[in-house]
């Protein structure tokens, strides 16, 4: 016999076969689909409000953009982070299934450029960063006329990932990127390839290298340098170029900014409605400043930093 109670914080579903507990805001199991750019934060997102809540799991599947964005529409997970909103095509694939996706801004995240350590061409202007992921600049020479007559070599993590969709989509407006773009297998080894290559030019996002107090950020940022960026045609001093620092993602003077979303599908109030709740709350908001990104939901203090 099944009795139904209305209870805060658990609901359950009876059956002729016994009865099967429902995830709830704070309780269940549920599984994610994340951008892998954002896999650190994520992480720390999930561990602390699996402290907090004791009967939640959150498993998180990091993989590349499109493929994050199939999961939603395929209803392999019930909510994605993801740094675009979505497209025509994919609301109309959610009118069909007569869904409404819930979309949340949780953080302004930023596009970061890095190379090997040896490598002294440190700061660009965006017309270069155009001629560059455009194939107009294919040598180091060309920025540099006392630089070594080198091919540049364009790395990013996934070919399919976010940070390659950012170049194409705001850089080169829509113009395919040039023969000398080559993909690794993940953040990590792009790092590492940079690292190890003095002609190549990594995209990363900024999360990987924002938290400084992180033993991964620290030994990425140990192994590379990262390059400052002008807006402007002919800069006049080395104050006009920033680096993807969270002061300049906040004031909007550097120039690869991007935002960041939940993208969620869950009808009801269960475990993504919860945990999507608490990242864009309080407390998940102070993880993503902390993290080095901008929060969505509250306010940053701009403060001064030696570089």
């Amino acid at each position: 016999m099944c009795i139904a109670g209305a209870v805060a914080i658990s609901v359950s579903a009876c059956n002729t076969s016994g009865s099967k507990t429902l995830d709830t805001p704070t309780s269940g199991s549920i599984t994610i689909s994340v951008d892998e750019t954002f896999a650190p934060i994520i992480e720390s997102q999930i561990h602390t409000f699996e402290n907090l809540y004791k009967y939640a799991n959150v498993e998180a599947a990091y993989k590349p953009e499109g493929q994050v964005m199939q999961d939603l529409i395929n209803d392999t997970v019930r909510f994605v982070v993801a740094t675009r909103q979505l497209t025509s095509e994919e609301k109309q694939a959610f009118e069909k299934l007569k869904i409404t996706p819930r979309i949340t801004k949780i953080a302004v995240d930023g596009v970061a450029l890095i190379l090997h350590k040896d490598n002294k061409d440190t700061t660009l202007t965006m017309q270069q960063v155009r001629d560059i992921f455009t194939g107009t600049i294919t040598s180091w020479k060309q920025l540099d006329s006392s630089a070594p007559d080198a091919p540049i070599t364009i790395v990013f993590d996934n070919s399919n990932s976010s940070t390659s969709r950012f170049i194409v989509d705001s850089i080169n407006q829509k113009k395919p990127l040039p023969g000398n773009t080559y993909a690794s297998s993940s953040n990590s080894n792009l790092v590492d390839y940079v690292a190890q290559n003095r002609n190549s030019i990594g995209v990363i996002g900024v999360n990987w290298i924002s938290d400084r107090d992180d033993s991964t950020t620290t030994s990425f940022l140990n192994k590379i340098n990262v390059v400052g960026i002008s807006t402007k045609e002919k800069p006049s001093s080395e104050d006009d170029f920033v680096q993807p620092y969270q002061a300049y993602l906040a004031q909007g003077t550097y120039p690869l900014r991007r935002e960041v979303f939940i993208i969620s599908r869950e009808a009801r109030a269960g475990l993504g409605t919860g945990f999507a709740s608490f990242i864009a709350g309080d407390k998940g908001q102070r993880i993503i400043l902390k993290s080095g990104l901008v929060p969505a939901s509250m306010p940053v203090r701009i403060v001064g930093f030696a570089q």
